[in-house]
């Protein structure tokens, strides 16, 4: 694991999990995740945790860019799982904004999987969320360099 790859600079936890990132801007954050052993519950299929730390981790980087760069908090997080991931299979991850405001920002979050062997055409819904931001929050000085790290990045995605 690069400590200095994309993944890992914009969201660690992601990272560990596999998550690639495909898009990240202001009015789109997208990605897939492949459903190995370290996301899955006993059962052996997509921890629903999992699903929510997506959904809260493609809605913040989203917020913060919408916000100009400054720095974002969930405030509130409601998750309905539809159906499971089983091991093996990709998810498909999309965020985009219901509403940007100055101070709060809401951002719909939807999961969905296909197999291996399956064209992307085939879009089962896993999940969909809604995460509500607060915005604008005072960066601490030990992560001032934090915003623009993120624009490096995301200038080579």
């Amino acid at each position: 694991m690069d400590p200095k790859s994309p993944e890992f600079i914009i969201d660690p936890p992601l990272k560990v999990l596999g998550f690639v990132f495909e898009e990240l801007s202001a009015t789109r954050v997208a990605g897939h995740l492949t459903v190995t052993e370290k996301c899955c519950q006993p059962f052996k299929v997509l921890h629903g945790g999992v699903s929510a730390l997506i959904a809260e981790g493609l809605a913040s980087l989203g917020a913060g860019i919408a916000s100009g760069y400054k720095r974002v908090a969930g405030i509130h997080l409601s998750i309905h799982h539809l159906r499971p991931a089983a091991l093996g299979d990709i998810v498909f991850a999309e965020s985009f904004p219901v509403s940007v405001g100055k101070n709060i920002q809401v951002w719909e979050v939807r999961l969905w999987k296909t197999k291996k062997t399956e064209k992307t055409d085939n879009k089962i819904m896993v999940s969909t969320s809604r995460v509500t931001l607060f915005c604008g929050l005072p960066i601490p000085d030990h992560v001032k360099d934090a915003p623009d790290e993120l624009k490096k990045v995301i200038s080579k995605l």
